[in-house]
């Protein structure tokens, strides 16, 4: 694959609000998005969005405000952001598995002056309210929880949507912000990666080359809104594109087919574990294989990564439809590897390196690059204007950090073969990713020691039957302490996000540590589950899953 020699773009760059302007002149009243059965056209973004952003401003919300949101997937969710794109306000979709100190953290360290909150998880910002200071108003989406929090005055959501529809008199440009996605954290407490309107053109755009998209398309996600994925794909890509998308509330197996029947999809985007598990679902009545009668023949792409090779082969033939998983990015960068038109991905590759928009390389220790087909950190550099998130929210350190010598670094161990194609190897970072989740090891770590019974803890992955990873917690206990595996599983349902929880627990008399003190959690993932291992899932213990 020849690489290209384009140094540095400088392309027409877009805000967010640019892409409705040509669909509301070009498609205004055509179907747009599906959010849970609710449908709009550009046309009511336009007016609903205008609404919401002038209830914002009058909320005190300007230019570069930071506004949160505690949504599930609903047309709510969808509004909001665009509500908060069109005031130039900067959207904080926060994981709505979010409880104390996670929930207290991201709050505080954006500043959110503003925040949407779905009424049954209000209770949740009754704990954290008292200490975050700059927040000020909360606008509460359906009815029930508290009439009153101490420090915030409280608002319904119909009182945005009542506001003057008119367009915000705003300026807007492409540099600046529009999104603010929270890491999963490696070392320390998650980052606020800093998305420009112009990175949510970029990213939208390179997905849609990859999938060959065109305005006959039909796009269905079941991904959340606090993720960037269904944002670039359904609410951006479909203004880049023509056509319409569909957002569902969460994955399901049996639910599947029959959202591809009410919304006529074309391509599905998901996730690896979602798309194993679809694979694997020969007995499952509610997975009929192509040719059924209760199979939908419009579908074409499924979009999901990381796929194995095999599994990517039984998509194929079970369903009758072709796959995307040769790609690689993260929040920061995305796609750093692709499948454009005319590639076809190696089996365990990540399609080939993005030349296009990124010079990608491959970087030892010392920043020294690597040759071709050696292991080495994926470090990156863009070829054009903010097609790279801005940096990290509030840390200067940490962005200086990730950005030495000139070059992002992304944590993460990967190759270039000879023919251009990048195969992901390991992570850098001690981080995990669970059901498409980054877990901070750190976070956790934090949460457990305050059970007030370990006298050390190390939180490390294990490798997962359904892709990625499982999350196990090697722990050694204080002295006269008779605290159960059962005990600590309990005590993180109440402290930690449902997809948090660890799955194994293993108590020790100490941990594997290197000269110097420092637990070998390398050690610990090689062992993964032992004899001496305590399984959740052979407990029989339950567990709300939001």
């Amino acid at each position: 694959m020849a690489m290209s020699d384009t140094v540095w773009r400088s392309d027409a760059q877009s805000t967010v609000t640019d892409l409705l302007d040509r669909r509301l002149a070009s498609d205004a009243d055509g179907p747009y998005l599906d959010v849970m059965g609710s449908t709009f056209t550009a046309a009511e973004i336009e007016r609903t969005g205008n609404a919401i952003a002038n209830g914002l401003a009058g909320l005190g919300v300007g230019t570069g405000d930071r506004v949160a949101s505690l949504l599930e997937n609903d047309a709510p969710a969808a509004l909001f952001w665009w509500g908060a794109i069109k005031a130039n306000g900067i959207a904080v979709p926060i994981n709505t598995a979010y409880k104390g100190e996670y929930l207290r953290h991201q709050l505080a360290d954006s500043g959110a002056t503003v925040m949407v909150v779905q009424a049954d998880l209000l209770d949740r910002l009754v704990q954290v309210a008292p200490s975050l200071p700059d927040l000020g108003h909360v606008v509460v989406v359906g009815d029930g929880g508290p009439e009153r929090i101490d420090g915030v005055t409280l608002h319904r959501w119909d009182d945005l949507l009542g506001a003057d529809t008119a367009r915000p008199e705003v300026r807007v440009r492409p540099s600046d912000l529009g999104t603010f996605i929270y890491t999963g954290g490696t070392t320390g407490p998650s980052k606020g990666c800093m998305l420009s309107h112009n990175y949510h053109e970029s990213i939208a755009t390179q997905i849609n080359i990859c999938w060959r998209r065109t305005a006959d398309d039909v796009v269905w996600t079941p991904l959340p809104l606090f993720h960037f994925n269904a944002v670039s794909v359904a609410m951006v890509g479909t203004l880049l594109a023509g056509g319409r998308s569909a957002i569902y509330r969460k994955f399901s197996v049996s639910q599947f087919w029959p959202e591809m029947n009410r919304t006529g999809a074309t391509i599905v985007s998901l996730l690896g574990s979602m798309a194993y598990l679809l694979s694997s679902a020969d007995a499952n009545p509610d997975m009929p294989g192509s040719g059924d009668e209760r199979a939908n023949a419009s579908l074409r792409l499924l979009a999901a990564a990381p796929i194995p090779p095999e599994i990517d082969a039984r998509l194929r033939e079970r369903f009758g439809i072709t796959t995307f998983s040769g790609g690689y990015g993260l929040t920061e960068a995305s796609l750093v590897s692709w499948q454009p038109m005319g590639v076809d991905n190696k089996p365990g590759a990540a399609g080939v390196i993005n030349t296009e928009y990124f010079d990608v390389r491959i970087f030892d220790d010392d920043d020294e690059e690597q040759p071709r087909n050696t292991d080495g950190e994926i470090v990156i550099r863009p070829k054009r204007p903010h097609t790279m998130f801005e940096g990290y929210w509030g840390r200067d350190d940490a962005t200086v950090e990730a950005s030495r010598n000139w070059w992002f670094h992304t944590g993460d161990i990967g190759r270039i073969d000879d023919d251009g194609y990048l195969f992901f190897v390991d992570r850098k970072a001690d981080y995990l990713r669970r059901r498409g989740e980054n877990i901070s090891s750190f976070e956790v770590e934090k949460i457990l020691l305050g059970h007030g019974t370990l006298a050390d803890v190390a939180v490390h992955a294990v490798p997962s039957e359904v892709t990625e990873d499982d999350l196990k917690v090697t722990a050694v206990r204080k002295p006269d302490v008779t605290v159960t595996e059962e005990d600590l599983f309990r005590y993180c349902i109440d402290q930690l996000p449902y997809f948090a929880l660890p799955r194994y627990i293993e108590f020790r008399d100490d941990l594997p540590r290197s000269p110097v003190g420092r637990v070998l959690k390398r050690e610990l993932r090689d062992e993964g589950v032992t004899a001496d291992t305590w399984d959740v899932e052979a407990s029989g213990i339950t567990y709300e899953k939001r």
